[in-house]
């Protein structure tokens, strides 16, 4: 194999890389780009919270909360935990904290 074939196979596996990156960007901004999602995920940026707390925070009804909290479990951007017959549910993408951080420190921040 000579150098010039050894860069062309680096470039391409490059290219696929970057392409695998922007597919995983692109889900996560449509992921993000709601405006039910978005304050929900501004309120369990500010830490755990039960589903009860979120629907009476940010008035989102049933089953409009349940569908959303739905998706952004499907993406792994939240986690939950059962007490009883409580779900509570957390942020847990650290590249969904880093953008809520900016969102907020852009949006919310004085």
């Amino acid at each position: 194999m000579d150098a010039r074939t050894n860069t062309e196979e680096v470039v391409k596996l490059d290219m696929s890389l970057m392409r695998q990156n922007a597919d995983n960007a692109c889900r996560m901004m449509k992921t993000l780009a709601n405006r039910d999602r978005l304050m929900l995920l501004c309120q369990l940026s500010q830490g755990e919270k039960c589903v009860g707390e979120l629907e009476e925070i940010t008035h989102i009804q049933q089953p409009t909360l349940s569908q959303q909290l739905a998706i952004l479990r499907k993406e792994s951007v939240v986690s939950t935990r059962r007490d009883g017959k409580q779900i509570y549910y957390k942020l847990s993408s650290p590249i969904a904290i880093a953008v809520m951080e900016l969102l907020y420190a852009t949006y919310c921040g004085k």
